[in-house]
């Protein structure tokens, strides 16, 4: 027993030193630090290589932003711990209107229509449930309002591109306002497929197909790419966007330098003046802070213009043109779209500061167990465990704070078993951002139908593991040969995130 401790305090050793150095190259860069910071920042980022108790300041894993209220199913929709009474009441704001109804135009609630023509759901809050992910149908024709499907077709001028479908735009809406039918019905059919595990287990895994059934607006390209997605957790977000872009650049080894096997990329997007930004946001790191994203998704999923996208029709297309027909909710007086700046602005801010919550068991022997074998099979190649937020982060909340997301922020190859073969701004067909993994042990907690993973087909934490390959083909290889007492911990210490 001894020995087989050892031998995995070993291989936690060998799988941390990588990281160690990427975490100790982007402190020495970082501009925002004086040198008595960048001691300090090193000293507490260098990833763990003792796992007899918890780190310091391990279970407050968001910072001083962390929320310390009791679990519940509210978990995740809490503000940020250190904001000032003034923020508080800009973050009810913003909840507010996350939570609000939209409505279609013409309607008496003037400040409230707008919605569509064309959507996927009425309010932020009916994707994002109570804050949290989404789920992917249970059955056969069962609801997706949680899942939307992102389109493209090949670009003809250059063929591994892809752009909107020219008829069903860059996302197919399942829901319209009266007057018009919706884009096409969602349905979603699963393949079992067994996994066996090292000590007789076997778990199922469920494979699935996406089929969109009677188009609205005419045949579908036969060249359609079609990409399922589940709303990801909205926790942290603001602690995201405040990581030092030095500390993710550090980590990017798109040639494989270092032999490991894993070669992240940076999500490099352009800019309004086609100037480089760092993608961060999105299941493939395609919007580059939560203001982009939050626009985007006022106009692809409920319909409304913003500053951001300021087509009052969404996604309709020139060959939608019942679509085009249709009221919009633009009134002058409130400004020149549906959701105007200080709707958007407000919802960002929300989204910002919602926080993470405290986690839960961290001097668990078990759970300080799965840590280790966490480290030993390599996954903190990718789900890097911490780091220090800038100084210069634009919320004061958000500035100079311990975090342990578990990303890197980066694109991966995962491998053909996840691949949606749809390239989508930086990313392949076969490349995911690193998903942060801190609350993933409360999520069907806060919604018991929560899934895993970008479509939402991992319904536990151990499917989840299961379905990586490519990059991480090894570090799941080496979770099917756990025991399975060590696998037991893996997932404790993942469940106490």
């Amino acid at each position: 027993m001894k020995l087989k401790q050892s031998l995995i305090l070993l291989l936690a050793a060998f799988a941390t030193s990588g990281a160690a150095i990427a975490a100790g190259a982007a402190v020495a860069a970082r501009a925002d630090l004086s040198e008595t910071d960048r001691a300090r920042v090193a000293a507490v980022t260098t990833p763990a290589i003792s796992f007899e108790a918890a780190e310091g300041f391990e279970a407050m894993q968001a910072g001083a932003t962390t929320s310390t209220r009791p679990v519940s199913t509210n978990a995740f929709s809490f503000f940020s711990q250190n904001l000032s009474f003034e923020d508080q009441q800009r973050f009810v704001i913003g909840n507010g209107l996350f939570r609000k109804t939209w409505v279609s135009s013409p309607a008496s609630t003037q400040a409230s229509d707008g919605l569509g023509p064309l959507f996927n759901a009425r309010s932020c809050q009916g994707c994002h449930i109570k804050d949290g992910r989404g789920h992917a149908p249970a059955t056969v024709g069962g609801e997706t309002l949680s899942m939307v499907v992102r389109l493209a077709v090949p670009d003809p001028a250059d063929p591994a591109r892809a752009i909107p479908d020219p008829t069903y735009g860059s996302q197919l809406q399942d829901s319209a306002v009266a007057g018009i039918d919706p884009e096409a019905r969602i349905r979603i059919t699963y393949e079992d497929v067994p996994v066996a595990l090292n000590g007789g287990e076997t778990v199922t895994l469920r494979r699935p197909t996406l089929t969109l059934d009677d188009p609205a607006f005419g045949p579908l390209d036969e060249h359609l790419m079609t990409s399922a997605r589940i709303a990801p957790p909205m926790i942290g977000l603001g602690l995201l966007e405040a990581i030092h872009e030095d500390d993710i650049l550090a980590r990017a080894d798109p040639e494989d330098a270092d032999g490991d096997g894993i070669s992240g990329r940076i999500a490099w997007l352009a800019g309004p003046s086609g100037e480089p930004l760092l993608g961060r946001f999105g299941w493939k790191a395609s919007q580059p802070d939560i203001r982009e994203q939050s626009g985007h998704a006022f106009a692809a999923d409920m319909g409304l213009s913003n500053p951001v996208v300021t087509n009052p029709f969404g996604d309709c297309t020139e060959r939608q043109a019942a679509c085009l027909a249709l009221p919009t909710g633009v009134q002058e007086r409130l400004g020149a779209e549906e959701a105007p700046a200080d709707v958007l602005d407000a919802v960002t801010f929300y989204a910002s500061n919602l926080a993470v919550p405290v986690r839960r068991d961290v001097d668990d022997p078990m759970v300080l167990d799965g840590k280790e074998i966490f480290y030993a099979s390599g996954c903190i190649s990718c789900h890097a465990p911490k780091y220090v937020t800038s100084r210069e982060a634009a919320e004061p909340a958000l500035r100079f704070q311990l975090i342990w997301p578990y990303t890197d922020l980066l694109l991966h190859d995962m491998g053909e078993g996840l691949a949606d073969n749809r390239p989508e701004g930086a990313a392949t067909g076969t490349e995911w951002r690193t998903a942060p993994l801190w609350g993933i042990g409360l999520s069907t907690t806060v919604h018991p139908e929560a899934g895993f993973l970008h479509d939402g087909r991992a319904r536990t934490l151990l499917e989840a593991v299961l379905w990586h390959g490519g990059e991480a083909q090894a570090a799941r290889d080496a979770v099917v040969a756990l025991a399975p007492e060590q696998r037991a911990a893996l997932v404790a210490f993942l469940e106490s995130l």
